[in-house]
């Protein structure tokens, strides 16, 4: 009961975050994708960053479980997810997660959205055989795999380099691209308008 309960206040108190830094505002969202409001997409950086620096420095120092590390499985059938899901999130305006807080904060729109994502993955689950035999979920590149070995884990390194080290210099790369990204790549419409 105790870890349901953790569980409830972590995801809301992450949810309330989401909520506070824009991300679940589906104009805050347009704005990123189209790269002329990127302070978003440098919350996500930093937030990446931050996370993988504290998880891999964790695992180092044994005050993070290496068990607790999951690493999901490559398949060509993933990729083509990704890609659906990306091209959903920049129509919609919400991934999945950001969608359930939108729609704790109020916002109607937001209900379709998670209708039509329960709609999706029942039809998934429903057609999930033919996806299975058609060889799209089979593993490519190993499988569950790691970019660099990590020592406990079960998983295999691509490279004999340290993953924890490895996850650290990633995660201080995302960080540091955090800072260094300006505000906006594309130009404002005040700055497109021509001069009198």
């Amino acid at each position: 009961m105790t870890s349901i309960i953790l569980a409830i206040v972590i995801g809301v108190a992450f949810g309330a975050v989401l909520d506070r830094i824009g991300a679940s505002n589906p104009n805050m969202i347009g704005k990123m994708l189209n790269l002329t409001n990127l302070n978003l997409a440098k919350t996500i950086l930093l937030a990446i960053g931050t996370g993988s620096v504290l998880m891999f420095a964790g695992q180092m120092l044994g005050l993070v479980d290496v068990g607790h590390m999951s690493v999901k499985a490559a398949y060509v059938g993933v990729f083509i997810g990704g890609l659906m899901l990306g091209a959903g999130w920049a129509l919609a305006g919400y991934c999945p997660g950001t969608g359930v807080v939108a729609a704790a904060s109020g916002r109607k729109d937001a209900l379709f959205f998670i209708a039509g994502g329960l709609l999706g993955a029942a039809a998934y689950m429903v057609t999930y055989p033919m996806w299975k035999s058609s060889g799209l979920l089979d593993s490519i590149a190993g499988g569950k795999v790691t970019l660099g070995t990590v020592p406990g884990s079960k998983f295999e390194g691509i490279t004999a380099l340290s993953g924890d080290i490895l996850g650290i210099v990633l995660g201080l790369g995302f960080i540091v691209l955090a800072f260094a990204l300006p505000e906006r790549l594309t130009p404002s419409k005040s700055e497109l308008q021509p001069a009198e």
